[in-house]
């Protein structure tokens, strides 16, 4: 069983990022950061969610990528009102606060988002998918319903 994500340093958990989600290479986080300020809206926050900060699925604690290298996907949650308008307006669970995730088997949800999630699916090797929330969400869902979170990049007021 992996180590509680609450149990652990930022350090830490910035380093099962690494080895999990980016097969143990900083410099690949470090470039798909980039992609993310470069591509997204100014001042858009990027927080990642899900198996590759838990090292387990939630729906069966299963370890992540244990169906293969590669399998488990890159839960990516992009915070700000800004990049929420790339969403369709039937694609949002809350209304202006909180999205349906965009991935491959909704890529039609927020097709402007399509080219970046291709390009950094590419780079990483494995699947990644978005979702859009504001800050009050991603707090709420953290400590009512115990899903962490690790913040790659600060969101901006403006954003």
């Amino acid at each position: 069983m992996a180590k509680d994500v609450k149990d652990m340093s930022d350090d830490e958990i910035r380093e099962r990022i690494i080895r999990l989600g980016f097969d143990g290479d900083r410099r690949r986080l470090d470039k798909f950061c980039e992609k993310l300020q470069t591509d997204l809206p100014k001042g858009t926050g990027v927080v990642l969610r899900g198996s590759v900060i838990t090292a387990e699925r939630w729906k069966d604690e299963a370890p992540f990528d244990a169906d293969g290298h590669g399998t488990s996907d890159l839960d990516v949650t992009l915070v700000g009102s800004q990049v929420m308008e790339y969403w369709d307006k039937e694609a949002f669970y809350i209304p202006a606060l909180h999205t349906k995730p965009h991935g491959d088997k909704d890529p039609h949800i927020a097709p402007l988002l399509n080219p970046l999630r291709t390009a950094l699916q590419q780079m990483v090797g494995r699947p990644v998918n978005f979702q859009a929330t504001s800050n009050m969400i991603l707090f709420a869902r953290d400590v009512l319903f115990d899903q962490p979170y690790f913040t790659l990049i600060e969101p901006e007021e403006e954003a």
